[in-house]
This record gives C-alpha cells, sequence and structure tokens, in this order.
C-alpha cells in the first residue's frame, strides 16, 4: 500500500505514514509474518513528510476529541441545557463514539492513537521509534489544549468555571488509590483491546478485522467511562486530562492531575506486556528463532 499515493513525490514517503495502532500491518495476504521491530530512535524520520503528516493527523484528531466530549459533559453539567438529559450514558457515548470515528479517519495515516497511553504502550511495545512516539505525545497534547480552548471560549469563563471546565477529579467519597486503580485498570481495559483489535496475526488470518478494529477501541472506551466516570470522571487519556486541567487551570483540577499520567502509563504498560509476553508469547518465539 505503501508508495502508491500520488500526492506523495518520490522520496518523500520513505518512512510508513501507517504506523498501525497495535501491530497492525494491513496485511495484503493471508501469509502471516511477524512485523519487524521499530527502531528505537529513528532521526531520519524528521525528514519525512508523512512522518509530520502523521503528527497533524493526531493533532487533530485529539482537538476535534476534546471539542465534541467536553462540550457533551458541559452540557450535561448545565441544568438549564437540554442536553442535561444525555446523562452519564451518553457522556460515555460521546467519548467512545468520537474514538471510533476518529481511529476509523486517522488509522491510515497515523495510526489513529488520539491518547499518549496508547501510544507509550505501542512504543514500549516496539510498534513505533521514540521519535514518533514523542512526537505523537506533544500533537496530542496541544490539540486537547486547543480543543479544550475552543469550547471554554463557546462557553464563556462564567459557565465553563461553573461547570467545572469538564476536568479529571477524583470523586467525594474516593481516595486517591481508588482514583489511580481505576486509571490503570481502566486504560489496560483500552490498550489491551487495542493491541487484539489490530493484530497483525489476525488481520492476516481474517481480513475483516483491519475494517473493524476501530469499533471494539471506541466499545472499550465507551465501557470505561460507564464504570468509572463515578470515581475520576475517567481520565485513561493524560492529552484529555491535560488539556482540560490547563484551560480550566484551577487548584481542583491540578490536585491529584499526576493520577491521570501515571495511572494510564501503567495501565499501558501493562497491557502491553500482557499482549506480547502472555497472549502472543513474542519473546519465546525470538529465541526459538534464534536457536
Amino acid at each position: 500500500m505503501e508508495g502508491k499515493e500520488e500526492d506523495v513525490h518520490v522520496g518523500d514517503n520513505k518512512f510508513s505514514e501507517k504506523q498501525p495502532i497495535g501491530t497492525a500491518a494491513q496485511v495484503q495476504d493471508k501469509d502471516y509474518k511477524e512485523p519487524p521491530l521499530a527502531p528505537f530512535y529513528e532521526p531520519g524520520e524528521l525528514s519525512s513528510w508523512s512522518f509530520y503528516r502523521a503528527g497533524i493527523a493526531e493533532f487533530i484528531a485529539t482537538f476535534l476529541f476534546l471539542y465534541v466530549t467536553i462540550l457533551t459533559v458541559m452540557g450535561f453539567k448545565g441544568e438549564e441545557n437540554k442536553c442535561k438529559t444525555v446523562g452519564v450514558q451518553g457522556i460515555a457515548w460521546a467519548f467512545g463514539g468520537m474514538i471510533f470515528a476518529l481511529v476509523y479517519c486517522t488509522a491510515g495515516i497515523s495510526g489513529g492513537h488520539i491518547n499518549p497511553a496508547v501510544t507509550f504502550g505501542l512504543f514500549l511495545a516496539r510498534k513505533l521509534s521514540l521519535t514518533r512516539a514523542v512526537f505523537y505525545i506533544v500533537m496530542q497534547c496541544l490539540g486537547a489544549i486547543c480543543g479544550a480552548g475552543v469550547v471554554k471560549g463557546f462557553m464563556g469563563d462564567n459557565r465553563y468555571t461553573l461547570y467545572d471546565g469538564g476536568a479529571n477529579t477524583i470523586s467525594h467519597g474516593y481516595t486517591k488509590g481508588d482514583g489511580l486503580g481505576a486509571e490503570i485498570i481502566g486504560t489496560f481495559v483500552l490498550v489491551y483491546t487495542v493491541f487484539s483489535a489490530t493484530d497483525a496475526k489476525r488481520s492476516a488470518r481474517d481480513s475483516h478485522v483491519p475494517i473493524l478494529a476501530p469499533l471494539p477501541i471506541g466499545f472499550a472506551v465507551f465501557l470505561v467511562h460507564l464504570a468509572t466516570i463515578p470515581i475520576t470522571g475517567t481520565g485513561i487519556n493524560p492529552a484529555r486530562s491535560l488539556g482540560a486541567a490547563i484551560i480550566f487551570n484551577k487548584k481542583a483540577a491540578w490536585d491529584d492531575h499526576w493520577i491521570f499520567w501515571v495511572g494510564p502509563f501503567i495501565g499501558a504498560a501493562l497491557a502491553a506486556i500482557y499482549h506480547q509476553i502472555v497472549i502472543r508469547a513474542i519473546p519465546f518465539k525470538s529465541s526459538r528463532s534464534i536457536n
């Protein structure tokens, strides 16, 4: 598939712009071959247009994600707003539905990560380089800040502050440990689903898997939100938490903000380890091939 796009000049696409979620390799035949590990550091990517196009795609996707989801949260909290009727289920659908749509739209360009925790998990599994992982995370965070900023522009300072800016906080009655645990498990569910839904071996066996991959990922986000909105408002995405916290910029948003980075990164790391070592047994396959 690479190198067939007419809008990319020869030499500009040296580094694949399809850095798919998980082990994804849009496999063209049924013969499965383990995709090679991405280099730890690839400075040559910095001269490739596809690298920057992927970063822009992550920025726009995260911008749109924050715009729609935070506006939904604002509508739910606004008593005078008809969107009050959406309830927790409506918020969960907004988050899950947007992930489904945005992963579908951007998977062929950047892989559709839209989440630093997802990017971190895939980096640990050597599905993308450190260069690309850092660039993605920066662009995701910038997109999230801009998305939350536009919401504040629409809502105005008074209403935005009154409705807490959609920022993630630990709910009353729950401890920091509860919040951290919820974020770890919730992100594990998401990243494990990402790995499973886009596994190259499954893609080789079942050609429909790459097409359907955004659906289980979005559904996982929906289900995790149903479970953890009452505890943390559901982060499982450090960019989402950072964007809302920066624009809201109140003490309540920063008190436990570390939880919404540490929890998702731990959950993503555990999911990567579980999928690569237990489910796929990659290290054992490598050792057998050496022997």
